[in-house]
């Protein structure tokens, strides 16, 4: 494994390599709960300045923590609230450089200051959203949106 700790590498190389050690590391495995945590600790070693990693399920009409790597977090959300609740209300990829600035923003660590959020959507059905946090801003770019749109692809397959 690898993190990426210099952005004037390859990164869109970088993510690529990540996904094939994503779908090597899940092959085989169809238990659900067990991808979505072999995915966030990968994510967690890819990345260095996160603090929470981790996934949101859909759950009666709502999002409700799924494995993660990080401190305790927030265990439901709904549609609309918040960072992840838009994201997975508008199922779009949302970047957000300083999530004090963000309408909205549930505070479930403090020391957030950035997050990415990418829904997870198969076949129109909206199944969770991948949601990473930073305690530094600006801290994901519009390449890290493409990157981790490819690993949701690659996901899928194995949820």
């Amino acid at each position: 494994m690898f993190q990426t700790t210099n952005y004037s590498t390859d990164l869109s190389a970088s993510y690529s390599l990540l996904c094939k050690q994503l779908d090597a590391l899940l092959e085989g495995e169809t238990n659900e709960i067990a991808n979505l945590s072999n995915a966030s600790a990968l994510l967690n070693q890819f990345f260095d300045k996160i603090n929470w990693v981790g996934f949101y399920l859909v759950e009666d009409g709502g999002l409700v923590l799924g494995p993660f790597q990080g401190l305790p977090a927030c265990v439901r959300i709904s549609l609309g609230k918040g960072v992840c609740g838009t994201a997975a209300e508008t199922q779009e990829t949302i970047i957000v450089p300083d999530v004090h600035a963000f309408p909205g923003h549930i505070a479930c660590d403090a020391a957030s200051q950035s997050e990415i959020v990418v829904p997870i959507v198969r076949e129109g059905k909206l199944l969770g959203v991948l949601d990473i946090d930073s305690p530094i801003k600006d801290r994901f770019t519009a390449e890290d949106g493409k990157g981790l749109e490819q690993f949701v692809e690659v996901l899928i397959k194995h949820i």
